[in-house]
């Protein structure tokens, strides 16, 4: 199995410390499974003529913004497209079409679920034979109906871990907000009151990307994108990946 590059395991070890080893480990198993599974996708540096230029034309979309009301919205949005825009636009942006409670999709229940209302991956893996997609990762949080939510609230492993909780009476005057929402959300678990970290609002539970679990199942989210035919994505909120208290908590070097 191929190691890191220097640079990666330098940067692990920055932010994990004694975990980075085992965690470079696990990251390695990985991609190896990745490639294992799709030898068809190169791994070396993108050629010149297929990296996005100046030359390209992306559409930016909602997966249902074109029905018949018969045939899966992501189908018909594909084969619209085709029809009457043939090579003018090359590139696709579907904006997330992940199930989802609220923020028009960027509440993600699953991050590796379709929402049936729109389709399946097999739609969008034949997109994907017609136009270069991109896919958004809503990354820096989940939605409250979640199913690692869930088990974070009945107290269950890994899970606990998953989340930021923070007293209520720390100073958290130095946080860049976006909105004006409380920034903590009580909320009832069966270790009693948990006060969980919201960037955006009460249905938005912000991840822990301090916790290793949590960044090796977003990457397993990202790798299964990338399989099903992203060629590009999309980072969401991710200036406020990481948090440390006394600090604005956006673009800090973790990130």
């Amino acid at each position: 199995m191929p190691s890191a590059s220097p640079g990666m395991r330098d940067f692990l070890e920055s932010v994990y410390g004694d975990q980075a080893s085992d965690l470079e480990r696990r990251i390695q198993a990985r991609v190896a499974a990745f490639r294992a599974r799709n030898p068809q996708l190169h791994t070396s540096p993108v050629p010149p003529d297929q990296r996005l230029s100046a030359r390209d034309v992306m559409l930016i979309t909602y997966g249902d913004q074109i029905q018949d009301g018969v045939r899966p919205p992501l189908q018909v949005l594909d084969e619209t497209l085709r029809e009457l825009v043939g090579d003018t636009i090359n590139s696709v942006h579907i904006l997330p079409f992940f199930p989802y409670t609220s923020d028009d999709g960027f509440s993600v229940v699953d991050y590796q679920a379709i929402d049936p209302a729109l389709g399946d991956w097999q739609n969008v893996r034949t997109m994907a034979e017609h136009f270069r997609l991109m896919f958004d990762a809503v990354i820096n949080h989940i939605s409250q109906a979640s199913s690692w939510f869930q088990a974070f609230k009945r107290g269950e492993a890994p899970y606990t871990d998953y989340f930021i909780t923070v007293d209520p009476a720390t100073d958290l005057s130095a946080v860049v907000r976006p909105r004006t929402l409380p920034l903590l959300t009580p909320v009832e678990t069966a270790r009693g009151l948990q006060h969980v970290w919201t960037t955006f609002s009460a249905d938005q539970i912000d991840l822990n990307y301090a916790c290793p679990d949590l960044l090796l199942e977003v990457l397993d989210a990202l790798l299964l994108y990338v399989e099903q035919g992203a060629q590009c994505i999309r980072l969401d909120a991710i200036g406020f990946m990481w948090k440390e208290l006394g600090t604005s908590c956006i673009h800090l070097p973790q990130t």
